[in-house]
């Protein structure tokens, strides 16, 4: 048996009475790094940045707890025109891109990591530990890169020959960017470098849908329009493995919080939970039963997975399938821990505690749902710490009991 997840909100878009329905969709929704704000592409070019603490508390208050979030500073004076880096309260920001918004993605320069460029002090943009950028990409194959505290642009990336359709900032404060598109390519650009395009990834037959690092930044996961996931060594830009299981097109991808695992989605209705290192199935977590044969994988398209994201907890997963079910899975188990109900979903993530979920819809809103409380085991705190800085065959390679590296490998949750 399964909860009912409970609902906290909703952000809704002004419908004019001639409105169109196509290029209303929420493609892509994101939280910033410190959780200050929330943004969300709510159709026909617009991008919505509310300050995530004053939407909290727009909904009903009491609902779900929500630490203090700490007030981000301004951009320096050398990329803003409207100030110091003194404090100041975040601002709503109504943005137009020019064109349709397939990807979004906050980019933050804390911890503060030096670019790989060596004439840094040439660039026309110096960017200081108060950076919170937003990228966007956008129906023509451009990527503009937005001043979050402003609503400024402040570089247009010009080189994609098709929709970008996903975008991730490497975590590590390095302001690394990679974008993945439909011209079947995923580039890297080093906005330190002044936007500067580093290196371009080939090797998927047809559209990219999705990419996402890994949370030390060292490893990249990519997926789209076929049955590989792929698996990138982003300090030497090379492909380190593939990796082959699911049965239709894999539309959505994340690491868990500690690296050691890998979640994906794809039309066959399943999430499956993988190990990035080794390269093998960890978890299938099905919705659809029982689950279509391989060959008709590609027909129960009412079950289709859209999207799927980890919680920072490293306990729970939410995925949105095409039932009108948001999911909220964990880890221990191969049944929905609770669902709730949401029509034409497109998007999910996770607010940057973990405590709740937002997930977008093809009319332009987006829905907010409490994360179900768990409270972690220490054996399960203790796994994740190791596992930050230790891969799967370093795990294997340790003295201790079969059962405990076992678990410490996820083959036994």
């Amino acid at each position: 048996m399964y909860g009912k997840a409970k609902f906290i909100g909703e952000l809704l878009v002004p419908v004019a009475p001639f409105d169109q329905k196509s290029g209303r969709e929420t493609w892509t929704v994101a939280f910033a790094p410190d959780g200050s704000y929330f943004a969300w592409s709510q159709g026909h070019r617009i991008v919505k940045l509310v300050p995530w603490k004053k939407c909290l508390n727009n909904f009903v208050v009491g609902v779900v707890d929500v630490p203090d979030t700490p007030v981000p500073r301004r951009m320096s004076r050398q990329n803003s025109s409207e100030g110091s880096a003194g404090r100041s309260e975040p601002r709503e920001h109504t943005i137009d891109c020019g064109d349709i918004v397939w990807g979004l993605a906050f980019g933050s320069s804390v911890p503060e990591k030096p670019s790989r460029c060596v004439n840094i002090e040439w660039h026309r943009f110096k960017f200081g530990q108060d950076q919170l950028l937003l990228a966007t990409g956008l129906n023509n194959g451009r990527i503009k890169i937005w001043d979050v505290y402003t609503g400024k642009l402040l570089l247009n990336l010009l080189d994609h020959t098709d929709i970008v359709r996903d975008l991730t900032f490497a975590p590590d404060g390095s302001l690394v960017l990679v974008s993945a598109s439909r011209d079947k390519t995923l580039r890297v650009w080093d906005l330190k470098d002044d936007g500067n395009m580093v290196k371009v990834l080939r090797g998927h037959q047809s559209w990219v849908y999705c990419c996402a690092f890994s949370p030390d930044s060292s490893v990249l996961c990519s997926v789209g329009a076929g049955k590989t996931v792929f698996v990138w060594d982003m300090d030497k830009y090379n492909l380190i493995r593939k990796l082959e299981g699911h049965h239709n097109d894999i539309v959505s991808c994340e690491f868990s919080p500690d690296g050691a695992l890998l979640a994906t989605a794809s039309y066959d209705t399943r999430v499956i939970v993988w190990d990035p290192h080794v390269g093998c199935v960890l978890l299938e977590l099905g919705h659809l039963f029982p689950p279509p044969s391989p060959i008709f994988a590609g027909g129960a398209n009412d079950r289709w997975v859209r999207s799927v994201s980890f919680c920072h907890d490293g306990l729970h997963i939410a995925s949105v399938a095409d039932d009108r079910l948001v999911r909220f899975w964990n880890i221990d188990e191969r049944s929905p821990q609770a669902v709730a109900s949401l029509n034409n979903g497109l998007c999910c993530t996770f607010s940057t505690d973990g405590s709740v979920l937002a997930a977008g819809s093809r009319d332009g809103s987006v829905h907010f749902w409490a994360s179900p409380r768990t409270i972690a085991s220490l054996q399960h705190l203790c796994r994740m710490a190791l596992r930050r800085v230790m891969s799967t065959p370093q795990v294997q390679k340790l003295p201790i009991p079969s059962r405990m590296v076992d678990y410490l490998s996820y083959r036994i949750f």
